[in-house]
């Protein structure tokens, strides 16, 4: 696969931002979905990998949270973060037709419309981190500060 053939939304869209990054492969495990196979996989440490998850807020409606793989969404601090009262994860058959990605393959960056997004905040103790270049098999490293500039992110406290 070529290079050109391997550029998701998320890729074009970094490269417009003219943003460094790197598309790095992994292998797909259906089974395994999860943040701590693509780790394995990369040969990285967890905390490192990042997973995107969509929420519904209930004054905002969705709102995107980028965790560590090894740490799960706090829904009362995403709450508060995102001036909701309440949020809870959006329902997986909602996702595709809502950002235009399937699990496992979610990215903050190109959805199918600009929710607010929140990153969180440990990420910024890292040079690079890893997200979902926007398809399963893919992730980009990149600096969590571009990311949370293209995304257009905020930094907040949403991990428990």
């Amino acid at each position: 696969m070529s290079k050109s053939e391997q550029k998701t939304n998320a890729a074009r869209l970094l490269d417009r931002a003219g943003i460094s990054y790197e598309l790095v492969p992994y292998e797909v495990d259906e089974q395994h979905l999860e943040a701590s196979h693509v780790a394995e996989q990369l040969g990285e440490p967890i905390e490192r990998v990042y997973k995107t998850l969509v929420l519904r807020g209930d004054k905002t409606g969705p709102i995107v949270c980028v965790v560590a793989g090894n740490r799960e969404v706090d829904l009362k601090k995403a709450a508060k973060a995102s001036g909701n009262k309440k949020v809870e994860m959006l329902p997986l058959k909602e996702l595709q037709p809502l950002t235009g990605y399937i699990r496992g393959g979610c990215t903050a960056l190109g959805m199918k419309k600009k929710f607010p997004t929140y990153i969180c905040e440990d990420a910024l103790e890292f040079d690079f981190i890893y997200v979902s270049a926007g398809r399963r098999g893919l992730q980009l490293k990149l600096s969590p500060t571009d990311l949370l500039n293209v995304a257009e992110a905020e930094a907040a406290d949403i991990s428990a």
